[in-house]
């Protein structure tokens, strides 16, 4: 599986409607995805899921699960099930079918329907290592009774990996993924890790980062820890909800961060992201209105290679 770093053909959006969540914000969620879309569109192809129906928009967890084996594209068709059947998803399950036999994706389609893995729990560093969350890939009503053990084996087999590193810790408060990696922990190149940082409300994100420091690469060296902040508690209502500046997209020639109208908590997070990669444009788009559905921009979008 590459790295989301190499160069990408395109870059997936499932657009937003009134038949899904977004009905009472959907000019203002419309309004992020225009500018998502600008960003790609000035680099790297777009690929908008607009008239196929679709029950949500999450396009990192029901789309494609890219890969290459020997200079074929592989498009991996990994069942989706609405985090642990927390929502409906049998329209997003027909979504990458319909797109394969459309001709809008190239490459050799190959199903995996009766295996959950959504895009947003694993991370590859393309030189063979998947890293994951413990608590995600074994929450209840995904893929039991699969062992944690044999759930690695097929990630393995799947995603060509020589090895899964497994994170114990780390959630964000108002997350209903079960702790998807990519608002905790990305990986980046030169055996760098960028993380999400804690707060007094998240101990379980300093064990996380205890956790990180004893990672070793494939080669056993210590990784370049950078660590996010983690911006101020934002609100709906009474719901905290699961503010990460984790969850960017990397794209070709830029990363887009995510910002939450906090300017100095925001600036320093795309200068520590801008360190991880000096060669690339930062970005930032305001994802105030994404994460009130609990996700952010990286949630949004999906790479193909």
């Amino acid at each position: 599986m590459p790295a989301e770093w190499e160069p990408q053909s395109a870059v997936q959006l499932t657009w937003p409607h009134a038949e899904t969540d977004w009905a009472p914000m959907l000019d203002e969620i419309t309004a992020v995805y225009k500018e998502m879309a600008r960003e790609i569109s000035k680099r790297e192809r777009l690929l908008i899921v607009d008239d196929i129906p679709h029950n949500d928009t999450w396009a990192r967890d029901h789309g494609f699960i890219t890969v290459e084996d020997d200079g074929q594209l592989m498009l991996l068709d990994f069942k989706f099930n609405g985090w642990g059947e927390k929502f409906p998803a049998d329209l997003d399950n027909q979504i990458n079918r319909r797109l394969y036999e459309r001709g809008l994706v190239k490459g050799h389609y190959e199903p995996h329907l009766d295996f959950v893995l959504e895009g947003g729990s694993i991370e590859s560093d393309g030189c063979g290592t998947i890293f994951t969350t413990t608590c995600c890939l074994t929450a209840p009503h995904r893929n039991q009774p699969l062992t944690k053990t044999e759930i690695e084996q097929r990630l393995k087999h799947y995603l060509g990996a020589e090895r899964v590193v497994w994170i114990n810790h780390g959630s964000l408060i108002g997350d209903d993924t079960d702790g998807h990696i990519d608002t905790l922990v990305r990986i980046c190149p030169d055996d760098t890790i960028l993380y999400t940082g804690a707060d007094d409300d998240h101990p379980d994100l300093v064990e996380m980062e205890r956790e990180l420091q004893t990672l070793r690469t494939i080669d056993g060296h210590p990784y370049r820890l950078l660590k996010l902040p983690l911006p101020r508690p934002i609100f709906d209502g009474e719901e905290r909800l699961p503010a990460t500046y984790a969850n960017y997209l990397i794209i070709n020639g830029a990363v887009l961060v995510p910002t939450y109208a906090q300017p100095d908590l925001d600036q320093e997070a795309m200068r520590i992201i801008a360190q991880a990669f000096p060669d690339r444009e930062i970005v930032g788009i305001d994802c105030r209105p994404v994460i009130r559905q609990h996700g952010s921009l990286h949630c949004c979008t999906m790479q193909y290679y």
